[in-house]
């Protein structure tokens, strides 16, 4: 009989995983009640909703109302997209007015995904009341999705979003170049990676650019570059020759360039299939840029509302930030790290500068993590309930 750990094995080699089979056809490798509040007068009640209910989880924006183009469409695009997510089972979205909810449920629910609403409409503005009809519309909800049970797929399944925070020298020598090992392993085997963080791809746009898949891409790439350094111009300041995080400094990255090499090379070495916009899902597997913000909540937001199911995050010093819907695998090759966050850190690659391993080690140990977590395994992120989702926002409200 294979114990456990050597069940998870066969699948890493086989390149399987286990999951939950959607109605669209994408595969979750978890299998919450998202409550959705979608928008500030809603986030109180959406979240204690949420802690009243077992299986489910909260994801409430503080904005809503009073938002103009590109903003607003921005906004309802990544509440659909968290909606969509396939590690979501089903949805209960939580609103002010029936007009807003049932366009966003809607949305949600065209792909054939479980979906209730909730409003302060339907119950006179009676908070209490729309607590209790949620409460009870929530636990419906989980108890139908407790029905469902997992299933072995092939890892083309996954869609996989890649970052990094609180970067230091190892990330780049180390940290990075692992997940760059298993990019390709994943595209190799039919799967979909997303890298995002667009400024700090500044002074390596054009090592990404030559591998775009057409010219077309590639000038996408250099594009969205260009735009965030004109958007930053345009405030009196510049990007270039400078490092913008403390951490970096400390960690002995001394330009965004250095920063910006290191950074993409977990990237990896394959073909570049597309530039996405904060959100977008990507049609078709492969390698795929998000133009999006280099923020770590909002550019994990912004993957998990396009798809991803699971998120590799590398760091130097530590970054104790993880997504809410997506179990993201904290990553470093600082020893010390590694041992000082020991309810942190879910892979130390530390072996590689302490022992001479190779990174194709490395990257074939985080490749069973990935197997590891994607058939249940909690991350410690997930443990201590560090999740949360940050809704991009590009201006104010009226």
């Amino acid at each position: 009989m294979l114990t456990p750990s050597s069940q998870l094995a066969a699948l890493a080699g086989g390149g399987r995983f286990t999951g939950y089979r959607r109605a669209d056809g994408q595969v979750g490798v978890r299998n919450h009640v998202l409550v959705l509040g979608i928008n500030g007068l809603a986030v109180r009640v959406a979240e204690r909703i949420a802690a009243a209910v077992h299986g489910c989880v909260c994801v409430a924006t503080t904005a809503g109302r009073g938002q103009v183009e590109p903003d607003l469409t921005c906004q309802i695009d990544q509440l659909v997209g968290l909606g969509r997510n396939p590690n979501v089972a089903a949805v209960l979205v939580v609103g002010v007015d029936a007009k807003t909810a049932e366009l966003i449920a809607r949305r949600i629910g065209e792909i054939g995904k479980p979906v209730e609403t909730v409003t302060f409409a339907e119950t006179g503005e009676d908070r209490l009341a729309v607590l209790d009809k949620g409460i009870r519309r929530a636990a419906t909800l989980a108890q139908q999705a407790s029905l469902l049970r997992r299933e072995e797929f092939d890892i083309a399944e996954l869609i996989v979003g890649i970052e990094c925070g609180h970067s230091d020298a190892t990330s780049g020598i180390v940290s990075n170049p692992v997940v760059g090992r298993v990019v390709d392993r994943l595209v190799d085997r039919g799967a979909t990676v997303i890298l995002g963080e667009t400024v700090e791809w500044l002074g390596a746009e054009h090592r990404l650019a030559s591998r775009a898949r057409t010219p077309a891409i590639g000038e996408a790439i250099m594009n969205a570059v260009r735009q965030r350094e004109n958007m930053v111009a345009a405030s009196g300041h510049s990007l270039t020759w400078n490092n913008p995080g403390e951490e970096n400094i400390q960690g002995g990255l001394s330009t965004i360039e250095e920063k910006a090499l290191g950074a993409v090379s977990k990237s990896g070495s394959r073909s570049i299939d597309g530039v996405l916009e904060i959100a977008e899902a990507p049609q078709r597997p492969g390698l795929y840029l998000m133009d999006g913000p280099s923020f770590s909540p909002e550019s994990l937001t912004g993957f998990a509302a396009a798809g991803a199911q699971i998120m590799l995050f590398t760091t130097g010093p530590g970054n104790s930030f993880v997504n809410a819907l997506a179990p993201t695998i904290k990553i470093t090759a600082q020893a010390e790290t590694a041992q000082r966050l020991i309810h942190q850190i879910d892979f130390d690659a530390s072996a590689v500068l302490s022992q001479g391993e190779s990174l194709e080690v490395e990257g074939e140990r985080l490749m069973e993590k990935i197997v590891d977590v994607a058939c249940g395994t909690l991350t410690w992120g997930e443990v201590l309930g560090e999740g949360l989702e940050v809704l991009t926002r590009i201006r104010g409200s009226l």
